[in-house]
């Protein structure tokens, strides 16, 4: 699902990217430490190649530092030729609640105008919600929430007027 967007150079694009689908081969394994699943290793990087074709840039990759969310953001940005240690890790981001993404969201540096945040559910797809009048009934597994927000400063997105701008997942076709 995509709408034609109105960019300027005011304009920043916020990405809210669900991670990828995660194993439970081994029931024992801590939440926080289970991997990315082999369906989850493919998806990624088709998700991230979608992007590159519609042109989508990110300067910032942002994620929790769960394994699997932390897998998801490293296949992007292989995709996206970025230096995987430029990833920004943010421990409040494992199972957040929309105001915690919020808080993030508003200290972003200025000069960062296009992040991804990698994330999990049920925050992320409570946040996606709070952004425009597109609701989502659930982020599945890799899926991307887009929106614009015709600020300079992030520290004003709380206020600003979000402008949907897609809504992808690996099996939307």
């Amino acid at each position: 699902m995509w709408l034609k967007s109105t960019i300027n150079e005011h304009m920043k694009s916020l990405l809210l990217i669900r991670h990828a689908k995660s194993s439970w081969d081994n029931p024992m394994q801590n939440d926080f430490d289970r991997p990315l699943n082999a369906r989850g290793l493919k998806d990624a990087p088709m998700i991230a190649d979608r992007l590159l074709e519609r042109n989508v840039k990110i300067d910032a990759f942002i994620s929790s530092p769960a394994k699997r969310a932390k897998q998801t953001c490293e296949l992007f940005m292989q995709v996206f030729k970025k230096d995987p240690g430029s990833m920004i890790l943010q421990s409040q981001l494992y199972l957040a609640a929309p105001a915690v993404f919020l808080q993030t969201i508003k200290q972003l540096p200025a000069d960062i105008s296009h992040a991804a945040i990698f994330s999990h559910n049920n925050g992320i797809t409570e946040l996606a919600n709070t952004l425009s009048a597109t609701q989502v009934d659930n982020m599945p597994t890799c899926a991307v929430f887009a929106v614009h927000i015709p600020i300079e400063n992030w520290s004003d997105f709380t206020k600003a007027k979000k402008e949907f701008w897609f809504f992808d997942y690996p099996k939307l076709k």
